[in-house]
């Protein structure tokens, strides 16, 4: 429905791109189709539409894309995400069925019309038919398939703008929906625990029985394994202290990843031509020897430095490209004065002479050189490790005994459940690897499962289907839900005790700092629902002291006169704002509405094998 609002209000721009480019949940363009049996390309057929394959693998992707900008992989629950897709789909199918049964039509001079507008098919200021074909070309389409596209989400487009268009709010009702948020008084809260009135509630095995008998139904063991499992993090890893080699090769690293050179200047001879690396080993000798490095440049380097005795300037190894590392290597260890080896490049054979210490040393940034090198081959042991458990795992080695063969200890849980888990482990990555068909029944031990900063294995065994409780196994859960709700009936009570109390001093008593949460409105997350329910119920011009139940007890809420900002404050472009918004969620229930009426009188069908 986001989807679908978005694309609405942001039509027509970019809409030809947009159609062919930019996958869209709820009203990508498929091709009609016509009825018979489901071939196994097809996912979804409503009436006469008919949604593949392709194209549910291309929104699944996309949600998937959309879903780890916000959240970590652990996170996302692949059998609900595949749902979703699969209803976001269908409801496309049948919008697209529906416009094509209504004789919903676009004629092609207004398809053309709609092109030639678009900015993206222009070059200077005018429609190019060469950009146009280049367009087509590029995306495998012909003129005749763009029109029928386009013609079917504009078909779509028109369909369910109508239905979106109908919703009406009077403008009364906006002002007075405005008035209730901008509502606002000082509170102060006490809160009463139910857990501080457990020990005076006593419940009886009659009222066990009652309550199973009126619930028996929904008292069900959700279906359950017990689960090994390890844990490895990078910090599980041990490594060695780096070595010299290391930390140097780090040094490079880090000024590449800073932008920064080490500061040192060079002076150079290059030499180039077939003969380079004779002539330049031959000069290497003569270095040795004694001779002046400024008097062989000039006579002898092919580079216009020569003529200043080879001077180059400051070290910056971006200069050498691919041979920078080589470059480096040769210059390790160098002081001012000393000369490096020949050095093979793109440009040619160059030696090189340090003619001034930089300022960025290897001991200057010596300990953020150690950590850096400490974490890459943390970091490299740690891959290796997860490959090594990985593969020990395909061959069917257990929990117990990879976490004697690597030291990791193995864990476990007793009846982890696949529904309403609260354990260690509630991934919904992990809670789908524990209860994989094959992982059950082999009993094997699944792939690595990546949970933020940790790595994790589990191995699933005596798997056990969903069962209906027995009184005897209920009596402890019902007993806790009789529990707290008959010491939330205590809480209550006092609540209101405290409250009426309180009224006798206009809740002077229970306006103290630590109950005080200040200047509250309707959105404070940090009341409970309850409490904000109630904020604004009682306006007597004064100070207002009442008592309600909530999740965790009961709570007496001091509330201070109650303040307005007028409505009129609001500029009026935010009040259509207001009113649009208003508006467009009515148009949203309208549209689900009549999307559900679809589904109930148009024949859908969805191949779930060619899902699995």
């Amino acid at each position: 429905m986001e989807k679908l609002r978005n694309f609405l209000q942001s039509w027509p721009g970019r809409i030809t791109m947009g159609l062919v480019l930019v996958p869209m949940a709820f009203l990508g363009v498929q091709g009609i189709g016509g009825g018979g049996a489901m071939s196994s390309n097809e996912l979804v057929r409503a009436g006469d539409s008919s949604i593949g394959m392709n194209e549910f693998q291309s929104e699944l992707n996309n949600y998937r894309s959309q879903l780890l900008q916000r959240v970590d992989a652990s996170m996302i629950n692949e059998a609900a995400l595949v749902d979703e897709v699969v209803e976001t789909l269908v409801s496309r199918a049948l919008l697209q069925n529906q416009a094509h049964l209504l004789g919903m039509t676009v004629s092609d001079e207004e398809i053309s019309r709609l092109i030639a507008q678009d900015e993206s098919f222009h070059q200077d200021g005018q429609f190019s038919n060469d950009i146009f074909a280049m367009f087509l070309q590029q995306n495998n389409l012909t003129k005749d398939e763009l029109f029928a596209r386009f013609r079917t989400q504009l078909n779509i487009r028109q369909l369910t703008a109508g239905i979106l268009g109908t919703a009406v709010y009077p403008n009364t009702q906006v002002s007075r929906l405005l008035d209730l948020q901008l509502e606002a008084r000082e509170v102060w809260v006490h809160r009463l625990k139910w857990q501080d009135y457990a020990q005076a509630v006593t419940v009886s095995a009659a009222e066990i029985e009652a309550y199973y008998n009126a619930n028996k139904e929904a008292l069900v063991r959700p279906e359950s394994v017990d689960l090994a499992y390890i844990e490895l993090s990078a910090d599980d890893v041990k490594v060695t202290a780096p070595t010299e080699a290391d930390i140097e090769a780090q040094y490079h690293t880090y000024l590449q990843q800073n932008g920064l050179s080490d500061g040192r200047e060079l002076s150079q001879i290059l030499l180039s031509g077939a003969d380079a690396q004779s002539k330049a080993n031959d000069i290497k000798a003569r270095l040795d020897a004694g001779e002046s490095f400024e008097a062989l440049a000039k006579a002898h380097s092919d580079d216009p430095s020569g003529e200043s005795g080879g001077h180059i300037g400051q070290y910056n190894p971006a200069v050498f490209g691919n041979d920078a590392a080589e470059v480096s290597s040769a210059l390790s260890g160098l002081k001012v004065g000393e000369v490096s080896r020949p050095v093979k490049t793109s440009f040619g054979y160059q030696i090189f002479k340090v003619t001034k210490a930089g300022s960025v040393t290897i001991d200057s940034v010596r300990d953020e050189l150690v950590r850096m090198a400490t974490q890459n081959q943390r970091q490299a042991a740690y891959n290796d490790l997860i490959a090594k458990i990985n593969t020990m795992a395909t061959d069917g080695v257990g929990i117990a005994d990879i976490a004697a063969e690597t030291g990791l200890n193995a864990k476990s849980i007793a009846s982890y459940p696949k529904q309403n888990n609260a354990t260690a482990l509630s991934q919904p990555t992990v809670i789908a690897a524990a209860f994989d068909d094959f992982t059950i029944q082999d009993q094997a031990v699944s792939a690595n499962i990546t949970l933020g900063d940790k790595t994790v294995w589990v191995q699933p065994t005596n798997h056990q289907e969903p069962k209906s409780l027995t009184l005897a196994e209920a009596t402890e859960i019902i007993k806790a839900k009789l529990t707290k709700q008959k010491a939330s009936e205590l809480a209550l009570a006092d609540a209101n005790k405290l409250a009426n109390e309180a009224k006798a001093n206009q809740g002077r008593t229970l306006m103290t700092p630590s109950t005080n949460y200040g200047i509250t409105t309707r959105q404070n997350p940090n009341l409970s629902a309850q409490e904000r329910s109630s904020l604004f119920l009682y306006k007597s011009g004064a100070h207002d002291i009442w008592a309600v139940q909530t999740d965790d007890g009961a709570s007496v809420i001091v509330g201070g006169p109650v303040s307005t900002q007028a409505t009129a404050q609001i500029s009026a472009a935010e009040r259509l704002q207001a009113a649009a918004m208003i508006r467009d969620n009515i148009g949203q229930d309208q549209l689900s509405d009549y999307v559900q009426y679809l589904k109930d009188t148009t024949s859908v069908k969805v191949n779930r094998d060619a899902i699995r």
